[in-house]
């Protein structure tokens, strides 16, 4: 079969189409034949091997897996040829099969196709648990989304509406991506490349500040955070998508008794109960056409490097999947 590898760590141009054998299922395994690949900011982190898991060469990346169930292992009950099945797990997705434990797998719905099924799991998990079971958002309180128009941002404003947010404030690089979060129902559009951002975040809130931020940005941006973070605001810390780390000066949060949370998804994903409820919500917001999902780019898996090139450019919206 066809597969993107990486053999070396480094920047997009590692990412090599390849013909590898393909996988077999074991015990309790089945095998998916993949319709569409996410994309995601951890696989670019894998790449560079600066995720939070070491990363060992050779491997082929990729988390989610849609497509269709083509054969089962043993002791495998539950699901069976032609079943179709999204996947949310470690590595090996950009190709055209994997390898699933059977148990991780989620049935997807008839009237959502594969390039819709992969922006489930991982962002939307990740949206989800970012604002209900780290960031403890309570109805009415206000919230700071940057990157909105990007793929968890997209998810992220919609869900905080259906929470109870009672401000929703969206950051983005320029109109159009904030046009796109204005669309989704946030009430504050702000663009985040002028210095003065959180002075409007501020202003938005009457200049107590926001309860909760999700950062994920970078670089200043965690200082600035705190700049205009309410007192008892909470900041999840999901990313560093500029590559640029940062440092904050923890006396600051001390004045206005703040709390920084880091955010991990692999850490829900170990408790089945809790991954199971969520995506049972998330699954119904969709059935009911409360939460809409947006497939930003679809590449060919030979252009693997332009997506992850386009994603850590910031010139994408939404999600982006690889088809084989």
């Amino acid at each position: 079969m066809r597969a993107i590898v990486v053999e070396e760590f480094g920047g997009p141009e590692v990412l090599q189409l390849a013909e590898v054998e393909r996988p077999e299922p074991g015990e309790g395994e089945v095998l998916i034949k993949v319709a569409a690949s996410g994309v995601n900011y951890a696989d670019t982190m894998r790449r560079r091997n600066e995720y939070l898991k070491k990363q060992d060469v050779p491997f082929i990346p990729g988390s989610e897996v849609a497509g269709t169930v083509e054969a089962v292992g043993s002791g495998v009950t539950d699901f069976s040829e032609g079943d179709r099945v999204v996947n949310l797990g470690n590595d090996g997705g950009y190709a055209e099969y994997a390898v699933a434990p059977s148990a991780t797998l989620i049935p997807i719905p008839d009237d959502l196709d594969f390039d819709e099924a992969a922006a489930i799991p991982l962002q939307g998990l990740t949206a989800y648990h970012l604002i209900k079971t780290t960031g403890r958002m309570s109805p009415g309180e206000s919230i700071v989304i940057h990157a909105a128009a990007g793929g968890v941002g997209y998810l992220a404003v919609q869900m905080a509406k259906l929470m109870g947010a009672g401000t929703v404030i969206a950051t983005a690089s320029n109109q159009e991506k904030l046009n796109i979060a204005g669309d989704l129902g946030a009430d504050v559009l702000i663009d985040y490349t002028g210095d003065d951002w959180p002075e409007k975040v501020k202003t938005t809130t009457g200049g107590r500040g926001a309860d909760i931020i999700l950062e994920m940005v970078g670089g200043d941006f965690p200082e600035k955070n705190l700049t205009c973070l309410a007192p008892f605001g909470r900041m999840v810390v999901f990313g560093a998508a500029s590559g640029e780390m940062s440092s904050v000066r923890l006396f600051q949060m001390m004045r206005k008794q703040q709390t920084i949370s880091g955010f991990f998804l692999p850490w829900i994903m170990g408790d089945p109960e809790l991954l199971s409820s969520s995506m049972q919500e998330m699954l119904g917001w969709l059935d009911a056409g409360k939460l809409k999902l947006n497939v930003g780019g679809r590449y060919r898996l030979e252009d693997a490097i332009r997506s992850h090139t386009d994603l850590e450019g910031r010139k994408t919206t939404g999600k982006l999947v690889l088809n084989p």
